[in-house]
């Protein structure tokens, strides 16, 4: 009974010792970019000066804050489907500019996300009207031809097939198939910034 139990974090920092020698970049990249990831998102919940949060931090430990927050404040760009992600976007986007150097590069990525935003909230959003008013007319014709076959005529019989759990689900399928173009373009320009210093 003489064993000893190791934590999780002591089996795996000796499964690393036993792969070689841990550099001191990959130490503080441990520490560091979850604290960037962190700060990240208290950025986004509340009012919080992001450069002088930075500041706390020494110059090494800095980069590696800085590359965590960078990949939190991308990952929540997304598309302007609410007032809630609007707001999100203008605070993240706000965020990476106070984070990445070359402010030029980032402006120009952000110059293309917002012509997509912006095509998203106007053809797209009356692309979504068409689509949802065509697909509502094509499930009432089915479903009154069903209808009709098993019952025989319904004089005036008013259909709701909106409520159908048959339509939502339709719906949700197109509609993510409607949005999935502008995710990929999003997803593109995100990678982009994701690569500028």
């Amino acid at each position: 009974m003489g064993k000893e139990i190791k934590s999780a974090l002591e089996i795996a920092m000796a499964k690393v010792e036993r792969l070689g020698g841990v550099t001191e970049e990959e130490r503080r990249k441990w520490k560091y970019v979850p604290e960037g990831e962190k700060l990240a998102a208290r950025y986004l919940k509340q009012d919080l000066n992001l450069v002088a949060e930075l500041g706390t931090y020494g110059e090494d430990a800095r980069k590696c804050v800085i590359e965590g927050a960078n990949d939190i404040l991308t990952r929540n760009i997304s598309l302007p489907r609410n007032d809630l992600a609007r707001k999100n976007n203008r605070k993240a986007m706000d965020g990476l500019k106070i984070l990445k150097s070359d402010r030029v590069s980032v402006e120009n990525v952000y110059s293309r996300i917002r012509r997509i935003f912006d095509h998203y909230q106007e053809q797209g959003g009356q692309q979504k009207k068409q689509a949802y008013q065509s697909l509502k007319t094509e499930f009432e014709a089915k479903v009154q031809q069903a209808v009709q076959q098993q019952f025989g005529t319904l004089a005036g019989a008013k259909l709701d097939v909106e409520n159908q759990p048959q339509f939502q689900e339709e719906w949700r399928r197109l509609q993510t198939q409607l949005e999935s173009q502008y995710d990929k373009l999003l997803d593109e320009y995100k990678q982009e910034l994701s690569t500028i210093v």
